[in-house]
């Protein structure tokens, strides 16, 4: 393999990804000021859609942490919430919200993205963790019909009856 093929490129949403991965991390341990956080962070970030994104997925995740935290709880059995590393917990809420609050990314584009973020910044079994926790959400979510996904959201879905109807 080439070595200019080993450092491929990370997409736009990665990139936002990874700055709200540490502004929530930054936020988690002091709980400072919120928007200097975020003007600092993502100031690099040039495309308004892009800041609009980072900002809404922050406040969503700051929101509904409880909420998040709770869902991380019943998924992992004799499990401490404190025992998780908080890469990963911040991770897994960032997968919940935009499973739960951005229906226009497809549910697979969220988990392969968290996970390769897991892989990446956190420990080695990570992404697997990670992995779990997110498919047993979805999983409740189609099951229940809370599955909230509009326009390339529902590309997943789309391709999945594809497939059914093949059969």
């Amino acid at each position: 393999m080439k070595k200019s093929t080993m450092f491929l490129k990370k997409s736009n949403r990665r990139v936002i990804r990874e700055k709200v991965l540490q502004i929530l991390y930054a936020y988690e341990y002091n709980q400072g000021n919120l928007e200097e956080l975020i003007s600092g962070i993502t100031l690099e970030l040039t495309s308004e859609i892009d800041r609009k994104f980072a900002d809404s997925l922050v406040r969503k995740v700051i929101i509904h942490k409880d909420k998040y935290d709770k869902e991380i709880t019943l998924k992992v059995d004799n499990w401490e919430l404190n025992r998780i590393a908080i890469i990963d917990r911040i991770l897994i809420r960032m997968g919940l919200c935009e499973l739960e609050a951005f229906p226009d990314i497809p549910p697979k584009v969220t988990i392969n993205e968290v996970i390769e973020i897991a892989k990446e910044f956190s420990t080695a079994s990570s992404g697997k963790f990670v992995n779990g926790i997110l498919d047993s959400f979805l999983s409740d979510l189609k099951e229940s019909g809370k599955l909230n996904k509009v326009g390339r959201g529902l590309l997943d879905n789309s391709i999945q009856k594809l497939t059914e109807d093949d059969d």
